[in-house]
This record gives structure tokens, C-alpha cells and sequence, in this order.
């Protein structure tokens, strides 16, 4: 069951990638959680999050702007790092607390607790408009890159962040994107690699029919969402999908899932 729900979730996850800007890691992240451990969790997003990334990466990496991709993407890498360490390392936290509901106990983990708040936080910038307006000067590219390599590499959620600092860079839309994709495939690289030292006790091998049908899907539905770029908005669905991420936020932080 686990397959069809991942497999289609990463399909229209991608589909919504490029037609409302949401972004692939804030949707698959919380839907893998309700099936596997927090930090594979993350993992096996990053891995379908890279994937995708390679094939846009073939489709508009080249319209990248060099010079922002250093200035932004040197620090998302080396910040990506820290948050990648620091997830492993939140993960082997004793819960913060407990509770019983309905004759069930309930256990509340520090990585969940701090991931569920991170989701509801982009969940919200993509659910009010005055957020989606934040932006930032050219001379806060460095910070930027470090804010959104750190939460991409602590939670897998880096779009938001990275669109808020490059969206007045002086970017083209073509070079927005390219640039986008090229530090994302960056940031997601750096922090698969620090996840690998885990994966072989996480179970990455057993999951691998999973993770080639989800990437797959995810593939399928960029091809289709660029196709559909220039015909179709989006601002209902991105404001349910956005719902729907807090709802399934609270849960992960109540400790239901």
C-alpha cells in the first residue's frame, strides 16, 4: 500500500513542483513519515528529491547563473553539512514526552517536534500571500544559502527559503530556475552523502523497489508539470496542500505519527 501511496504522492508532488512552486521535500517528507523512522524518512525523500533534480537539472541547468550559484551555493553546501550532522545525531534523542490517548501511549521525539514546527513554517509561507512575497537584498545571498542549506539538510525543506533569497537576485526566470536546480541538486548531494552513513542501519536496502518507482513518478510528474508551466494556476491547491502539510505536522509533533 505503502508503494501506491508514496509512488502517486511523489507524482503530484512533482506536478505541483512546477506549477505552484511548492516544493517536492515539504510534500514527500511528512508521507514518508507516516511509513519509516524520521531520519529515513528524510532520506528516501532526498534520494527522489535528487533524482528530480538531476532531470530538471539536464532540462534548465545550464540557464544557471554562475556567479549566484557560488555566492548562494558554497554556503548551502558547508550549512547543509551541519544540519545533515545535526539530524543524525537528534535522532538518537530520548523523547521529549509522553501521553496516553485513547489506551495508547504516545511518544514525542525531539527530531519530530523540531520537523513538524519546520513544516508548519513552510507550509504557512506558501499559505499566506505576504509571505510569499518575502525577499531578500543581493548582499544577504551568502546568509541566505546558509539558512536554506541548513534547513534542507536538517529537514529536506529548502525551497522556500532558497526562492525567498534568490527571487531579487536580478535573475532572469530561465536563470531563477536553473540557478534553483543547480544549488538544490548541490544541497541534496551534500546531505545524501552524510545520510549514507546511516542508511545501511535504516534499512535503505530494503526499500530500494520504493524509492526507483517513487523516483520514477517524481520524473513522470516534472515532465508533465513543465508542460503545464504556462496553462494552469494553482493558488486553491497550493493553499490545500498547505493545509493539509499543517494538519499532518500537527500530528507528526503530537506524536500520532
Amino acid at each position: 500500500m505503502e508503494l501506491i501511496i508514496i509512488s502517486v504522492t511523489a507524482f503530484l508532488a512533482a506536478i505541483l513542483t512546477f506549477l505552484s512552486g511548492f516544493g517536492l521535500g515539504t510534500i514527500m517528507t511528512p508521507i514518508f513519515m507516516i511509513f519509516f523512522p524520521v531520519d529515513l524518512a528524510i532520506g528516501l525523500t532526498g534520494i527522489v528529491h535528487f533524482f528530480n533534480n538531476l532531470f530538471k537539472f539536464l532540462l534548465v541547468g545550464w540557464e544557471a547563473d554562475k556567479q549566484i550559484v557560488i555566492r548562494f551555493g558554497v554556503p548551502a553546501i558547508i550549512a547543509a553539512l551541519i544540519g545533515s550532522w545535526l539530524l543524525l545525531n537528534l535522532t538518537d534523542l530520548s523523547p521529549l514526552f509522553a501521553y496516553q490517548l485513547f489506551g495508547r501511549t504516545f511518544e514525542v521525539l525531539p527530531v519530530k517536534f523540531i520537523i513538524s514546527i519546520l513544516l508548519i513554517i513552510f507550509a504557512t509561507i506558501d499559505l499566506i500571500p505576504s509571505f510569499s512575497k518575502l525577499h531578500f537584498g543581493k548582499d544577504k545571498l551568502p546568509i541566505g544559502g546558509a539558512l536554506s542549506g541548513f534547513f534542507g539538510g536538517l529537514s529536506g525543506n529548502q525551497g522556500a527559503l532558497r526562492s525567498a533569497f534568490l527571487i531579487k537576485a536580478g535573475l532572469s526566470k530561465e536563470a531563477f530556475v536553473g540557478t534553483a536546480v543547480v544549488v538544490s541538486t548541490f544541497v541534496d548531494f551534500t546531505r545524501l552523502s552524510i545520510y549514507a552513513t546511516k542508511f545501511t542501519r535504516t534499512g535503505l536496502s530494503e526499500n530500494l523497489t520504493l524509492v526507483i518507482c517513487a523516483t520514477l513518478s517524481a520524473i513522470i510528474g516534472a515532465y508533465i508539470g513543465n508542460k503545464l508551466l504556462k496553462k494552469i494556476t494553482l493558488r486553491f491547491l497550493q493553499v490545500t496542500v498547505a493545509i493539509m502539510l499543517i494538519m499532518i505536522s500537527l500530528a507528526l509533533g503530537s506524536g500520532l505519527i
